[in-house]
């Protein structure tokens, strides 16, 4: 058993002075009436706190984050604009034909997706110009939260390591943990009671300098995909004060 990291939750004066510093330039106006309405129910309504946010740099990068629930985008959006940076998601792109959503993602510049065929290509090309304009760009790389019965990451897809390897910029692992009491896999209804613990850990850049040069590759992508949730799996060990099982 690992000793357990401990992240203190954020006092009530943090959480009222981060309303008024997040990052808000390049929001967007439908994606800042979103984190305007949300935050202050994160805000009041869980335990929330975080740490490693100074190893997110000030240009282009990519965030590798372990997938628990829909609550995801929520807690990591608050963590990200607490940094100073405004997140940008890739998403399925069937949300941006829903009323009111695609208004969010549409203004927020987020990155649509189409599952399957040589339009999928479009959000990784996409991703790459983002992060080469200096964007930070979220990934969940298991691509729906997961299904070990434990909580721990499933084996990511590959996406994430082809824009890093193209693009060169940093992969910045970050685990998350109590999202999944908030919002429940498969509710719609968050649990307030008792006001659940939600933790984010942010660690350095994952070591892909093997990588630097090689062929794109199945094998190598595959490889680097490989180390990337390790860095992801490791935090999230730390986070529960467990060890992460062997795969």
């Amino acid at each position: 058993m690992a000793a357990q990291l401990r992240v203190p939750p954020l006092t009530f004066a943090q959480k009222l002075a981060l309303t008024f510093r997040f990052a808000r330039r390049g929001r967007g106006f439908w994606f800042s009436v979103a984190i305007d309405l949300i935050w202050p129910f994160l805000a009041l309504f869980t335990r929330l706190g975080w740490r490693g946010g100074e190893h997110l740099p000030e240009g282009g990068c990519l965030l590798a984050v372990n997938h628990l629930s829909y609550a995801d985008p929520i807690v990591d959006t608050a963590f990200v604009l607490a940094q100073g940076r405004v997140p940008r998601y890739l998403a399925k792109a069937e949300l941006w034909h829903m009323p009111v959503i695609r208004w969010v993602l549409a203004g927020g510049k987020h990155i649509p997706v189409q599952r399957g065929g040589a339009a999928a290509v479009d959000a990784y090309r996409n991703a790459v110009e983002a992060v080469g304009r200096g964007e930070c760009v979220v990934f969940y790389p298991e691509s729906t939260y997961t299904r070990d019965p434990d909580g721990w990451p499933m084996p990511g897809m590959n996406g994430l390591a082809r824009v890093a390897l193209r693009s060169g910029r940093p992969v910045i692992p970050v685990a998350h943990w109590g999202n999944q009491q908030l919002l429940p896999p498969k509710s719609n209804r968050p649990q307030l009671r008792p006001r659940p613990e939600v933790r984010v850990l942010a660690g350095p850049p994952v070591d892909l300098s093997r990588f630097a040069g090689a062929p794109l590759t199945r094998k190598n992508l595959d490889a680097a995909t490989a180390e990337i949730m390790a860095a992801v799996t490791a935090l999230l060990g730390e986070l529960r004060g467990e060890q992460p099982p062997t795969r």
